[in-house]
């Protein structure tokens, strides 16, 4: 039995479709046939325990629980299943997923129609699933020199090293590609400008990605300045649309201001984790910062506070940062000076050059907090 067929369980009460169906699907290795069902008042049952990948109702279904109303009832159910509607011409459904309604086949149909509709309906549902499973991170700061760069390159190595979680880390400072000069990456390395953007597949990003000693792919940055001009705010929703479906964690290291690009990917995001030091100019435009996510409309869950160097108040009220917030730092991370250059100037990330350093102690429970929140740990870790 191919290890990737489609487990397909019908719904239709007219024997004569019930059995051409069957007939269909039959002769295909890729679909394996549970059940066909006369009566939906059985169907959140026979779903919840024979676990279809698809199911198909008849828009025309007769009875207790008609058609239409029986595709709500599986989505609202929460089964993960697929939903297929069948109908005539003359009663044409539109596709509503979040009533039920993933796809819709008109009577008559082919057997090659129905097979193919079954394989994109499932690949696109996989997909979905994989994208809502999947975290984007996204590391921001509203001004230069608070150690955002440094903190998403170890929070992503923490992330895949501690989590066994497939991590992705994005460049998103598109001009200056800050990760190419962190990780002193050869000028001629492949950025998110070699990416077919019309048709992006993911064997295409696997061509582009650059694999860092540490074990996390990255995305690079254009490598001139100018070429950020060639980088749309759509080229990014599709970049990261995919990222999501291969990455169970996408970290992106953003640049201060707030463009159109910046804005694509913190719209995309997650979590924003908001990088604020003691410095009365960084806190100013942290607060400022808040009040234009507010306004945009960003939930307060999606922003969350990083506090680095959070052991040097630098003669500071230590409540300062708190006050200005209206809240307690969501992560404090403490300040070593020596070892985040050092490590830095070596292009090599410091939670795994000196994994016993209170410094990657505080990463190491960022990111165990920030992945646990999200989605549980990958199979087999």
């Amino acid at each position: 039995m191919p290890t990737d067929q489609i487990r397909l369980l019908v719904v239709e009460d007219v024997p004569q479709v019930a059995q051409y169906m069957r007939g269909l699907v039959s002769t295909s290795p890729r679909v394996k046939l549970l059940d066909i069902l006369r009566d939906g008042r059985s169907v959140l049952e026979q779903a919840a325990q024979q676990r279809p990948d698809v199911v198909i109702v008849d828009a025309l279904l007769q009875g207790r629980v008609a058609g239409l109303e029986l595709a709500a009832q599986i989505r609202n159910a929460g089964l993960p299943a697929a939903i297929v509607v069948i109908t005539v011409p003359q009663r044409p459904v539109a596709v509503a997923p979040e009533r039920g309604v993933d796809a819709v086949l008109s009577m008559p149909f082919t057997g090659y129609e129905l097979i193919t509709l079954l394989q994109k309906t499932v690949e696109a549902q996989r997909s979905r699933d994989a994208s809502a499973a999947a975290a984007l991170l996204a590391v921001f700061a509203p001004k230069g020199g608070v150690g955002k760069t440094t903190l998403a390159f170890n929070l992503a190595v923490a992330i895949q090293q501690q989590r066994g979680a497939r991590t992705v880390l994005v460049d998103g400072s598109l001009q200056f590609g800050d990760l190419r000069a962190l990780l002193r990456v050869p000028a001629d390395a492949p950025s998110i400008l070699d990416l077919p953007i019309d048709r992006i597949q993911e064997a295409d990003l696997a061509d582009v990605l650059w694999r860092d000693p540490s074990g996390i792919d990255i995305l690079l940055a254009p490598p001139r300045i100018e070429m950020a001009d060639m980088v749309t705010p759509r080229d990014v929703e599709k970049v990261l649309s995919l990222v999501r479906r291969v990455y169970d964690v996408t970290v992106v290291d953003l640049p201060t201001n707030l463009s159109d690009l910046t804005l694509a990917f913190l719209d995309a995001a997650d979590v924003i984790l908001d990088v604020v030091t003691y410095d009365s100019t960084t806190i100013r435009n942290t607060v400022a910062v808040a009040d234009t996510f507010r306004a945009i409309g960003y939930p307060p869950s999606k922003l969350q506070y990083v506090l680095n160097r959070s052991d040097s108040p630098g003669g500071l009220d230590p409540g300062v940062v708190e006050r200005a917030i209206g809240r307690k730092p969501d992560h404090a991370v403490v300040s070593d000076g020596r070892l985040v250059v050092e490590a830095n100037n070596q292009g090599v990330p410091f939670v795994l050059a000196s994994p016993d350093a209170g410094i990657s102690g505080d990463i190491r429970r960022m990111a165990e907090a920030l992945v646990a929140e999200r989605r549980p740990v990958p199979a087999g870790v």
